[in-house]
Parts: structure tokens; sequence; C-alpha cells
């Protein structure tokens, strides 16, 4: 159903590889608390976002990809959407991949901002996966990607070898953690990433439109 006066525009996006037996119903089935939320009856009806310019929910299924630039108005209670969302959606990926969700403020205003007052824009950072360990791979190669781009900005490259070492340890610490009780696999390992973004909140965030 429509939402009037919602709190927020809820920006969702991301990129997810996806298992190469994984059909349009599976994936329909998984996004079922996004669409839902949005009103709708089906992903297809559901896949288009709140602003045309932006492509929406989209399955490339010869590339076997989940491709999600997609708005919609809402509330807190789309949190529990998205755990929803996640819990299913691991079960259909090929590897670890990040989706970022960005919660814009509508209330707030630029006399708001003239003012010096807070807007609640929050912005998510989660997670999905076949396994715990491809989704530590996934946060690993995004917190590289991260602390190298911007250690770049006064260091050489390749003096940064030592930091992403470090980096390593404390994600095989973890992991080694979680090897207390469960049979994970192999720890997350390997240079660079492919990551974009951060976790937080506050500020502004530009859309993202692919």
């Amino acid at each position: 159903m429509a939402r009037y006066n919602a709190a927020y525009e809820i920006h969702v996006h991301g990129e997810v590889s996806l298992r190469a037996d994984v059909d349009l119903a599976q994936l329909q089935d998984a996004l079922r608390p996004l669409w839902k939320y949005a009103g709708s009856s089906s992903l297809q009806d559901g896949a288009t976002s709140a602003y045309p310019e932006e492509p929406g929910i989209r399955f490339d299924a010869q590339a076997h990809l989940l491709q999600m630039c997609w708005t919609v108005p809402g509330d807190d209670d789309f949190r529990q959407c998205l755990d929803e969302m996640c819990m299913s959606l691991n079960e259909l990926t090929a590897a670890g991949a990040a989706i970022e969700v960005t919660f814009y403020d509508n209330a707030f205003d630029e006399d708001d901002e003239d003012r010096g007052e807070d807007s609640r824009d929050d912005f998510v950072m989660l997670f999905v996966g076949p396994t715990p360990a491809d989704i530590m791979q996934a946060q690993r190669d995004m917190l590289i990607n991260d602390v190298v781009h911007l250690m770049e900005r006064h260091f050489d490259g390749a003096e940064l070898g030592g930091v992403v070492n470090e980096i390593d340890k404390l994600f095989s610490q973890r992991f080694d953690n979680l090897l207390n009780s469960l049979d994970l696999g192999r720890p997350p390992r390997g240079s660079g990433g492919n990551g974009h973004g951060g976790s937080g909140h506050g500020g502004r965030k530009p859309r993202h439109l692919h």
C-alpha cells in the first residue's frame, strides 16, 4: 500500500552474484519483503523505483546477477524487511556481497540545515553470502578497499602491505573465533578488494544512479 507522510525515502543499492541455478521465481520469493513493503503483488510490479531515473530491481539471468538501485517511501519498520530479505537471499548467493541502504529524512530541509539542526538520515551496510566465511570475505575486501583508498592520499600503495596484513590478522582472528563452534571453511585472505561504501550515519549521501 502507498505510504503517505512516510518518514524516509529509503534507497537500496547493491549488486549480488547469484548461483547459476537461481531462477526468477526463487528470487521473487527471496525479495518478497521488499516488493510487499512497496505495496505490490509481485517482484515485477514492485521492482520499479520511486524515482524513474533509477533502474530499480533487476535480475540479469545471463550474468546471474541481482542489481538494485531502488527507492521506496517508508519508516523504521523497513529495517525488519531488510533482515528478512538477507536471510532469504543468503541461500541464493554465489559469493559474499554488500548492500547499501540509505534512509533520507523527508522532514529535513534546507531551512533546518541553515539552523544547524541534524537530520535523521541513516546509512546501513548489509552483507549477504552463501556462508559466514563468504560474508566475512566481502566485509574484509570492502574494509581494505576503503582503508587503502584513504591512505593512498598520503602513502604510495606499495607501502601499505603491512596495513593490509594487519587487517587480515584481525579477520583471521574473528574467523578463528567462529570456528570454535562451527565449520565454516577457509578464512578470508587475499590482497585488494572490490567493495565500496562504508557504514555509519548522518550527512546526506548522494544517490547511486547506474
